[in-house]
C-alpha cells in the first residue's frame, strides 16, 4: 500500500539518486523559473492581486511542493485555473477572505491525503474535467479583453454576461497600440519557439514588447501605472480572523481544495507518462496542502501543480525535485534583483500571454472528440461547461460528479441481462499454450471513469519484452469517454514500445464507441475481432511476420 506521506525527495536521497542528474536538474530549474516569471505575474494580475503576489506564490509554494511532494518532477505555483476562483473570492470577501479560504483549503488538502483520497481523480470523468477546464479557459479569455484592447473600464463585474455587455458598449474606445501589442505578444509567444527553442516565447514577448513601449513611448497601461511599485522583499501577512465567520469561507475553500487536488494529480499523472515513473498521490496532496497553508502568510495566492511548467521541466531533462527547488530559487533571485524592471511590462502584453494560456487550456480537440461520442458524455461535458461559465466552478464540479454517477446508474440499469451467444461461447480459460512474448488481459464490467485509471495502470505495466497483447473485452457492456481516452493512451504507450494490441470479443455498442474514438485506425481494423479464436489466429500471423 502506498505510504500516506513519503516525499520523493527523501526517497531519492536515501537511494543516493537525488544528485545523480544534478547538472540537468539545475539547468531545467533555471529554464522553468524563466518560464514561470511572466505566467506568475500574469496570473496574479488577472486574479485581481498585485504582480509580486504571483511571484511569491511561485517561490514559496513551488519550493514546498518540490521539497515535500510525491512527484519527482512536479512544478507548483499559481495557475490559470485559479484566476476565476481568486477573482470571485476577492470580489466577495476581500484579500483577508482569500487568505483564510486558502489556508482552510490547505487543511482540507492535507485531510484528503491523510484519508488516502489520492485516488479521487478517478471519480472525475474525462468529460467533466474537459468541461470545466474549457469553461475556465473561456472565462480567462473574457477577463483579458479589457487590457488586450486597452478599453477605459475602471472595474469589471465578475459575471460572464455582464462583462461582455460592458465590452460591447466600450468596444469603439479601443486603444490601437494596446491591440497591436497584444497581437505581437501572441505571435511571439506562439512562434518564437521555432527560432529560439530554448527560451520561452512568453519571456521573449515581455522583453520585446516592454522595449517597444519604452522606446516609442506608446500610451498603454503598464504594471506600474496600474499597481504602482513591486516590493522586492517578503513580508508576513496575518489576516483578521473572526472564528464565528469561518463558516462562510467553507465553500470557496472547498472549491480551491477540489480544484487544487484535481489539477495537481492530473499534472502528476501527465508527468508520470512522460518519464515512466509513478507519483505518490497522497503525499502530493499533503504537500499541496502544506504549500497552501504557508504561502498565504507571505501574501501569496492559491497554488497547485502546473501542467505546462511540469512538462517544460521534463522536456529540459529535469528528473528530481532539485529542478523544482532551483526553479523557486531562480524566481526569488529575479524578484530581488530585477523586480523594478517588471514595472515597465505593458498590460496588453500580459493579456496576450494569458490569451495563449487560455487557448492551450481550452482542450478544443478533446472537446470536439467528446461531442462525437456517447450522448451521456456529451451531456456531462456541456452541463459542466455551461455551469462553469455562467454560474460557478464549485456548482459545476458538484453537479458534474452527481450527474456522472446518476447517468452511470441509468446506463447500467438499461443493460440487457442477455449475453449474445457468440460472446458467451468465447470462453478459453487455459492459457498454458500461449507462446512466449504474448500477454492476455481481460476487462470485466463497464470500462467507465471510476475504473479506467486502474485498467490503464495495469496495462502500462506490461513487460517491454512482450510482442503482442490480447485484451479480452467480452464482458465489457459499455465504454464511456474516460475509458476510451485511457484505452487510447494505453494503446499509444504500447505502440511506442513496438507491442501489437489485439482486442477480442468487443460487443457492438462498445465497438461503435471505439470507432467514433478512432481506435480501429490506431491499432488497425484487423486487430479488433469478435472471438478469442480469431484473436489467436491474428496473434499467430503477427508473430510469424515478426519472426
Amino acid at each position: 500500500m502506498e505510504p500516506i506521506f513519503l516525499p520523493k525527495t527523501w526517497s531519492l536521497f536515501k537511494k543516493g539518486l537525488l544528485t545523480k542528474n544534478i547538472t540537468n536538474d539545475i539547468f531545467a530549474g533555471i529554464i522553468v523559473g524563466i518560464v514561470a516569471l511572466p505566467l506568475a505575474i500574469a496570473f496574479a494580475v488577472a486574479s485581481g492581486v498585485s504582480p509580486e503576489k504571483g511571484i511569491i506564490t511561485a517561490v514559496v509554494a513551488g519550493f514546498i511542493i518540490s521539497l515535500l511532494g510525491g512527484s519527482r518532477v512536479q512544478i507548483g505555483g499559481p495557475t490559470g485555473a485559479f484566476i476565476v476562483i481568486v477573482y470571485g473570492i476577492l470580489q466577495k470577501y476581500g484579500f483577508d477572505g482569500l487568505i483564510i479560504s486558502t489556508i482552510m483549503a490547505g487543511i482540507m488538502l492535507i485531510t484528503f491525503g491523510l484519508l488516502r483520497l489520492g485516488s479521487i481523480l478517478k471519480f472525475f470523468p474525462h468529460p467533466l474535467i474537459v468541461g470545466f477546464t474549457s469553461g475556465i479557459a473561456l472565462v480567462i479569455f473574457s477577463t483579458q479583453i479589457k487590457d488586450a484592447m486597452g478599453l477605459p473600464i475602471d472595474k469589471l463585474p465578475a459575471e460572464f454576461v455582464a462583462k461582455w455587455e460592458i465590452y460591447f458598449h466600450q468596444m469603439q474606445n479601443f486603444n490601437l497600440s494596446a491591440v497591436l501589442i497584444t497581437i505581437g505578444t501572441i505571435i511571439i509567444t506562439v512562434f518564437s519557439g521555432r527560432l529560439i527553442p530554448k527560451v520561452p516565447g512568453s519571456f521573449i514577448a515581455i522583453i520585446v514588447m516592454t522595449a517597444i513601449v519604452a522606446v516609442f513611448g506608446l500610451q498603454v497601461n503598464t504594471i506600474e501605472s496600474v499597481f504602482g511599485s513591486i516590493p522586492n522583499k517578503f513580508a508576513i501577512t496575518i489576516p483578521s480572523i473572526h472564528f464565528d465567520q469561518l463558516g462562510q469561507y467553507m465553500q470557496p475553500a472547498l472549491t480551491i481544495a477540489l480544484l487544487g487536488a484535481i489539477e495537481s494529480l492530473l499534472s502528476a499523472v501527465v508527468a508520470d507518462g512522460m518519464i515512466g515513473s509513478n507519483h505518490r498521490s497522497n503525499t502530493e496532496l499533503i504537500a499541496q496542502g502544506v504549500a497552501n497553508i504557508v504561502t498565504p502568510f507571505f501574501g501569496g495566492i492559491p497554488a497547485t501543480g502546473a501542467i505546462a511548467r511540469t512538462a517544460t521541466n521534463v522536456k529540459n531533462n529535469g528528473r528530481t525535485p532539485i529542478a523544482g527547488i532551483i526553479h523557486a530559487v531562480t524566481l526569488l533571485l529575479i524578484m530581488l534583483v530585477f523586480g523594478k524592471w517588471a514595472l515597465l511590462i505593458p498590460m496588453p502584453c500580459l493579456a496576450g500571454i494569458l490569451i495563449v494560456v487560455s487557448y492551450n487550456m481550452s482542450e478544443m480537440k478533446s472537446f470536439y472528440s467528446i461531442l462525437k461520442g456517447h450522448k451521456y458524455d456529451i451531456f456531462i461535458l456541456l452541463s459542466t461547461f455551461i455551469l462553469t461559465v455562467f454560474v460557478d466552478l464549485t456548482v459545476a464540479i458538484e453537479v458534474g460528479v452527481v450527474l456522472s454517477s446518476l447517468l452511470f446508474m441509468q446506463r447500467m440499469s438499461n443493460l440487457s441481462k442477455v449475453i449474445p451467444l457468440e460472446t458467451e461461447s468465447d470462453t478459453l480459460e487455459n492459457y498454458a499454450d500461449i507462446p512466449k512474448g504474448v500477454e492476455i488481459f481481460e476487462i470485466s464490467g463497464p470500462f467507465f471513469f471510476a475504473a479506467a485509471r486502474r485498467y490503464e495502470e495495469t496495462l502500462k505495466d506490461i513487460s517491454h519484452t512482450s510482442k503482442v497483447v490480447i485484451i479480452r473485452m467480452r464482458h465489457v457492456p459499455f465504454i464511456d469517454g474516460t475509458g476510451l481516452r485511457n484505452l487510447k493512451a494505453t494503446i499509444k504507450d504500447l505502440k511506442s514500445r513496438r507491442i501489437q494490441i489485439i482486442l477480442s470479443g468487443v460487443q457492438p455498442e462498445v465497438f461503435e464507441e471505439l470507432e467514433k474514438g478512432g481506435v480501429p485506425a490506431l491499432i488497425g481494423p484487423n486487430n479488433i475481432v469478435p472471438t478469442f479464436d480469431l484473436a489467436l489466429a491474428r496473434m499467430g500471423m503477427i508473430l510469424q511476420k515478426q519472426a
